[in-house]
């Protein structure tokens, strides 16, 4: 008798998991009805959050209003750019704490990280944005400043 070859086994993925648990629920599970007062209790809150909608909890979004896409933009861009110069400032003070920047080079990079800063500052006055519109909301991390 010839013994056949197995096969090798499926790899799992969590789509796939999701999908057979979802199989294996109880027939009997069927959704509770819901309340009319919860219903209520429901409307009233969301009329609620629309009419006071929280500062700066809601992640940043791009708003494609035509009257507000320059400063979107803008802000997007800045966001970028303020992002890369935090990491070179971080970067050019590992380097300093490891002595492998000669003076000239630190006084060189302190002086373009200064004026890139500066620079980021005019440009989002300039479109109405703060320091804090061109922080990066890391999510469960936190702010990024």
């Amino acid at each position: 008798m010839k013994k056949k070859p197995s096969k090798p086994p499926r790899a799992r993925t969590r789509a796939a998991a999701t999908a057979r648990s979802r199989r294996r629920r109880a027939p009997d599970a069927a959704p509770a009805p819901v309340t009319a007062a919860e219903l209520q209790a429901l409307r009233k809150e969301l009329e609620a959050r629309l009419r006071h909608p929280p500062s700066r909890t809601t992640p940043m979004r791009w708003n494609p209003d035509p009257e507000d896409v320059q400063k979107s933009v803008a802000q997007l861009v800045l966001t970028i750019v303020e992002f890369l110069r935090q990491l070179m400032e971080r970067q050019a003070i590992r380097r300093m704490e490891q002595k492998t920047l000669t003076k000239a080079q630190v006084e060189a990079v302190g002086a373009a990280l200064m004026t890139l800063e500066q620079t980021v500052r005019d440009i989002g006055s300039r479109f109405g944005l703060s320091p804090d519109d061109l922080n990066l909301d890391l999510g469960p991390l936190g702010k990024l400043m």
